[in-house]
């Protein structure tokens, strides 16, 4: 589902929760679900019967019924899951929203938990046959999504002389981000440049920083509608667009089919985000660029319009993804040093800066964009305060 006239600052989220983020928690997935959900409803001043709108990922292992009976939901009236792992991040606020805006419900619930510091990676079951995309990828070595995103990576460094530099001023700005972050597992942790240049390879040319975290943790966020956000506790952050983005012919992380692969969803994610808007790249102030891997960043600042085709390199210089920089990105330190729980730490951190609250706080941050996974059927969020 995708914005429409009717979600534009229809909706506002109200309430954000989170677990602690570790490599290892002794809880369950549901356990830290309820959590953070109870988190999110008492930051919002809502009491858990009152929830009647749901959405999550497809691949979350809590279900709906679970949820609902263990934190005291009333009668659900929408729920919703959303595909493509990484990707679906914003659309579960985006689901929501429309669904509010509609009249469906009244207050929503998005949420994602996950055990994937102790849990299995979902590429390592070979007992069940692959998905069609996948019999052309993996036998050819691309076991893995890092092993994906380092052929765009190749083929990006390639055609537009972008550096390691480039990369490392993405994982740099990240960590120096979560240096600041108390909740972050890169708190107090220093990343150099050298420290960079001389880690091992994951897949070549993506290096140990280039990669995200492997966490443990679970987050939430609560939606209403704008005329009961004045009620709540903090200051409303209204969702002004919203939207999904998957591109014709396209095929996994690598865009095989696409007549260019570096040109992936993000594009059509963000010609449907502004198309609804009242703002544009230059009204962003603070943005939350999703961060599995550092190649992403630059191709998203790229898609959603920041700079040119083959430019996203050299915007990262100067400093220009740190605070005071052209465009402030993944305040929390993102999925590279907060912790990656499929990008919705992401949208947390967007209704921090637009509340004022961030660890590294945008002074005067009135605009954040937020993004899902590039490199699969992704969304975003255009959220102001």
């Amino acid at each position: 589902m995708t914005e429409g006239p009717g979600i534009k600052d229809a909706t506002a989220i109200v309430g954000i929760g989170q677990t602690a983020f570790a490599r290892h928690l002794p809880e369950d997935e549901r356990t830290l679900a309820c959590r953070a959900v109870l988190a999110a409803l008492d930051d919002a001043g809502i009491a858990p019967g009152e929830v009647d709108a749901l959405a999550s990922y497809t691949m979350e292992e809590t279900d709906e019924v679970e949820l609902a009976k263990a934190v005291g939901f009333g009668d659900l009236t929408f729920f919703s899951k959303v595909g493509f792992g990484g990707g679906g991040s914003c659309a579960t606020v985006a689901h929501l929203a429309g669904a509010i805006a509609a009249g469906q419900a009244t207050v929503g619930v998005a949420w994602r938990s996950r055990k994937r510091g102790s849990g299995p990676r979902p590429w390592t079951n070979t007992s069940v046959q692959l998905p069609t995309p996948a019999q052309w990828t993996r036998p050819f070595g691309l076991l893995r999504p890092a092993d994906e995103i380092a052929m765009l990576a190749r083929r990006y460094l390639h055609e537009y002389g972008a550096t390691r530099d480039h990369l490392f001023n993405v994982a740099l700005a990240c960590r120096n981000r979560a240096n600041q972050n108390p909740a972050a597992i890169m708190y107090e942790r220093p990343l150099t440049r050298e420290m960079y240049m001389t880690s091992r390879w994951i897949s070549e040319p993506l290096c140990l920083y280039d990669n995200c975290l492997e966490t443990d943790g679970a987050l939430a966020c609560v939606i209403v509608s704008r005329e009961r956000a004045r009620d709540c506790r903090h200051r409303p952050v209204y969702v002004h667009s919203a939207a999904q983005g998957l591109p014709a012919q396209h095929h996994g992380m690598v865009n095989y089919w696409n007549d260019d692969p570096l040109t992936g969803p993000a594009w059509a994610a963000a010609r449907h985000l502004w198309k609804h808007a009242d703002l544009t790249p230059s009204d962003v102030d603070v943005a939350q660029i999703y961060d599995a891997f550092t190649p992403l960043v630059p191709l998203s600042l790229e898609g959603y319009g920041f700079c040119g085709r083959g430019e996203g390199g050299a915007f990262t210089e100067g400093g220009a993804l740190e605070i005071g920089g052209r465009l402030p990105v993944n305040t929390g330190g993102g999925g590279l040093s907060e912790a990656y729980v499929h990008g919705f730490n992401l949208i947390n951190e967007g209704v921090k800066q637009l509340r004022g609250t961030s660890t590294a706080q945008v002074p005067g941050a009135a605009t954040c964009l937020v993004t899902a996974g590039e490199g699969v059927p992704t969304s975003a969020l255009l959220l102001r305060s």
